[in-house]
């Protein structure tokens, strides 16, 4: 029905709260570990290239003789498990089950993505890129709120930010397509 799930064991906080070697965090161990397999995934692989190629131009992909529903489904089951994995990392940070405890994530992960070089019509971006992109987006989310920025002011200038980089990767884009003819 909806509610938050309270009153949790205190061990269900460790995959928050441990600590590998004694100064990783866990979640951050995670984090790397997920990654690097995604990089290597995308950049090393087969599927990795598909899903460039389906992202870039979908039509063009199957015209390739590439089943793009058996891996658009693939990379939805991955995304999904990735999903997963980020409600029970998020989970045990808070000690609760709170099914809208990652209400408004999506801007700023968008944000992430197109400042670090995704584009929002796909086929283009590298996990380095976005890991730069949410670094950029923590830092001024942390500038924000140490300023005393409203949350609402707060997603206007996130909302800016996405602008200001679709704008640029436009720009790019156009630039790029000018010089090759």
């Amino acid at each position: 029905n909806g509610n938050a799930v309270v009153n949790l064991p205190p061990s269900f906080g460790y995959l928050d709260e441990a600590d590998i070697f004694g100064f990783l965090p866990l979640p951050l161990l995670i984090v790397i570990v997920v990654a690097l397999a995604t990089h290597f995934l995308l950049m090393s692989t087969r599927p990795g290239r598909y899903c460039y190629a389906i992202g870039s131009n979908i039509e063009a992909a199957r015209y390739a003789g590439i089943r793009v529903s058996r891996y658009q489904i693939s990379f939805y089951i991955i995304l999904g498990a990735l999903t997963g994995l980020a409600g029970a990392i998020e989970s045990a940070r808070l000690v609760t089950g709170q099914p809208t405890a990652g209400e408004g994530y999506e801007l700023r992960v968008i944000a992430a993505v197109v400042i670090g070089g995704g584009s929002l019509s796909g086929g283009q971006g590298t996990i380095l890129g976005t890991i730069i992109g949410a670094l950029i987006m923590g830092v001024l989310s942390n500038g924000a709120n140490l300023l005393g920025i409203s949350p609402f002011a707060q997603q206007i200038i996130i909302g800016a930010v996405i602008v200001l980089a679709v704008t640029f990767d436009e720009f790019q884009r156009r630039r790029l397509e000018a010089t090759s003819l």
